[in-house]
């Protein structure tokens, strides 16, 4: 999985992810991320995705993946059934993130969330001179054709948690090719978060 073709968030929260876990991808893609993790570290996966196309993939992968939206589906499962949820540039698409991060946080021991972060100064600067909706790497859809319903910052991400009483156990911050370590709200790409509840 070190490999630099592979995202580097990809390679981020493979890192995390311990050995022989019991894993839920929510919004997995084509398994991209999930199918190493199976390989490589013989976790127990299981995912949720919408896109026919992507559930196809999954399917010749071996993965095991529920075709289902992601808002309605976590209720289904029991407390504590995963020991990581995984929820990785799928947050800025749903529309109920407070009840999806709630239930993620209910049957995982530990929730990875992963998302394009908004504050970057690229998006910034695209915003103050142009005049014009932001396009990114992590945000490369025009404003009439991306499927985000939501665009937030790092800082905003944070004090979320903080008013939802939910410990960040984790943060990585993410350039284009690289880990950021100073001012991310200001020059990280995407944030990647690990979280568990406070209590």
């Amino acid at each position: 999985m070190a490999s630099k073709d592979i995202h580097l968030d990809y390679r981020i929260i493979y890192s995390i992810i311990e050995p022989d876990s019991r894993v839920l991808d929510l919004g997995c893609g084509e398994g991209d991320l999930l199918y190493p993790l199976v390989r490589d570290k013989h976790v127990r996966a299981q995912g949720i995705e919408l896109d026919d196309k992507a559930i196809q993939e999954c399917v010749k992968k071996g993965l095991s993946v529920f075709q289902d939206d992601i808002e309605n589906s976590l209720r289904e499962y029991p407390d504590h059934s995963f020991d990581y949820v995984i929820l990785n540039q799928s947050m800025q698409e749903v529309k109920k993130v407070d009840l999806v991060i709630q239930e993620a946080m209910r049957i995982g021991n530990k929730v990875i969330v992963g998302f394009p972060n908004f504050a970057y100064i690229k998006s910034r600067l695209m915003l103050f001179f142009r005049g014009k909706s932001p396009i990114t790497g992590s945000l490369p859809y025009l404003w009439f054709d991306t499927p985000n319903v939501r665009f937030l910052s790092i800082t905003d991400f944070k004090n979320f948690c903080e008013e939802k009483n939910i410990r960040i156990v984790e943060a990585h911050y993410l350039g284009e090719k690289e880990i950021v370590h100073l001012w991310p709200n200001l020059l990280a790409l995407n944030a990647i978060f690990v979280l568990t509840n406070n209590s």
